[in-house]
């Protein structure tokens, strides 16, 4: 117990003897994570726009054997080719006639990397996200692009219809930097970077400075200690 009181307050002292770098750095990583958040980036929406695929049923899908009706294989079916609606919905067919539609001057790439597509759990649901600095711009893509992937899936998988829960809208908050958070991280990667350089410091420097180094240095008990006395010079 004595051994890990003294361990932590050598740490103590290894700490309040840097305690300027202990300080100052996780500051500095704070206030320049502030100012890059705030004032460096530009915020980035999120718009979302919802769709329900129904894909026809087959006689020997719909009825079983007592004459019921087979919803389950139907959704089932949807469920799996959710992850072909996907596909299909970040095709180059799709995106480039929405890039046409809209006259955007981004490229494929750029916007294939802003549309998100994923398929609600359990569900028949396809959710187009696109992101963009410009919040109109973010709804108007989601849009063009589920009117896009509409006509392109009743082409290509012959679908019954393609129907929008809800169409994008413009929204009024940014997903994107989280402006908080960034500071928070940013200081409690600074602490730690801090405490690293204080611990590094003091590992590297070698030199005896008082006569506890000596003992464990030397491993012998130290006698006595000549003080350092400075004379004062008389006129």
């Amino acid at each position: 117990m004595q051994e890990e009181e003294l361990d932590l307050r050598q740490y103590w002292e290894v700490l309040r003897k840097h305690w300027l770098i202990v300080v100052a750095i996780p500051l500095i990583a704070a206030l320049t994570s502030g100012i890059v958040s705030f004032f460096v980036l530009k915020p980035v929406y999120e718009s979302v726009t919802t769709l329900i695929v129904g894909q026809k049923a087959t006689a020997a899908d719909s009825v079983d054997q007592a004459g019921k009706l087979l919803d389950y294989n139907a959704l089932l079916a949807d469920q799996q080719l959710a992850k072909t609606y996907a596909t299909i919905a970040k095709s180059r067919t799709v995106e480039e006639n929405v890039i046409k539609t809209l006259g955007l001057s981004q490229t494929f790439d750029t916007l294939n990397k802003s549309i998100t597509v994923d398929s609600v759990p359990n569900t028949e649901v396809l959710e187009i996200k696109v992101d963009n600095t410009s919040p109109a711009l973010a709804a108007q893509i989601a849009n063009a692009t589920a009117k896009e992937f509409s006509g392109a899936v009743i082409k290509i998988k012959k679908v019954d219809s393609v129907s929008v829960v809800d169409k994008a809208v413009a929204p009024h908050h940014p997903i994107k930097p989280k402006k908080s958070l960034n500071v928070m991280i940013a200081f409690v990667v600074g602490l730690m970077v801090a405490v690293g350089i204080a611990f590094l410091i003091e590992y590297l420097d070698n030199t005896i400075k008082t006569s506890d180094d000596v003992g464990k240095i030397l491993g012998l008990p130290v006698l006595g200690v000549i003080p350092d006395f400075k004379l004062e010079e008389r006129e």
